[in-house]
This record gives C-alpha cells, sequence and structure tokens, in this order.
C-alpha cells in the first residue's frame, strides 16, 4: 500500500481500550483493521483527556515512533518523530521543530465515553 493509499481516518463509535491504559502524560499505539486496510493511530492522555493523531509524519510519511509507543520526548512535553527529530505540540499536532516547519500531524478524532476511549466524528 502506498503512503497516498494509507487510511487516515476510522468510523466513530470504535472502542479502542479504557482510559486506564494509558498512564497520564503518555501515548499509545492502534491500529484498527478496517476493509480499505489497517489504520495506524495514537492516543496522548493528558488528565482526563485524550487527543489522536494518525500515526504518519508530514516530513516523510514515516510512522512517528520506531519502538512501540515511543511517541513523546523524554519529559512528555512534546510528540516526537523517531526518525528525523521533528518536534510537534501535543494540543494541536502543529510541527515545532525539524524538516517539517509549518507542517501538522493530521489529528484522528477520538473522545472518553464512559471511561472508554472511543473513535469520534
Amino acid at each position: 500500500m502506498s503512503e497516498d493509499e494509507r487510511l487516515t481516518a476510522t468510523p466513530p463509535g470504535v472502542a479502542l481500550a479504557p482510559l486506564d491504559s494509558i498512564a497520564d502524560g503518555k501515548a499509545r499505539n492502534f491500529v484498527i483493521q478496517m476493509r480499505k486496510g489497517r489504520f495506524h493511530g495514537f492516543v496522548l492522555r493528558i488528565g482526563n483527556e485524550v487527543r489522536g493523531y494518525v500515526d504518519r509524519c508530514p516530513h516523510m510519511g514515516l510512522p512517528l515512533a520506531q519502538k512501540l509507543d515511543d511517541y513523546l520526548t523524554p519529559d512528555g512535553a512534546l510528540i516526537a518523530c523517531s526518525w528525523h527529530g521533528a518536534l510537534f505540540a501535543p494540543s494541536d499536532g502543529a510541527c515545532l521543530g525539524g524538516p517539517c516547519a509549518g507542517a501538522a500531524l493530521t489529528p484522528w478524532p477520538v473522545t472518553v465515553e464512559d471511561g472508554m476511549i472511543v473513535t469520534a466524528v
């Protein structure tokens, strides 16, 4: 599957995991098998809220993490691409430094319902 053919969205209402399965200030990878292929995304937990992004760096289209769930800088303050060092704001996915200045991660709508992380509209 080419980079352009990778899935960048999921249907709403897909239960991913309990909120407590991600420690506060950490991130977790999710792969969802759909009819058209596999969707790759990750979710950051910030307190009782979550933010989701498609797992693809805007620089070269590679997944951000070379090691499972390793999406954040050591201090947990920023999202980091482990391939070329791009740094992104957790709040909106904007590139703050590195080879993709001016670009941003693709948001993946997720929310918390009754203690469960689910895909949103």
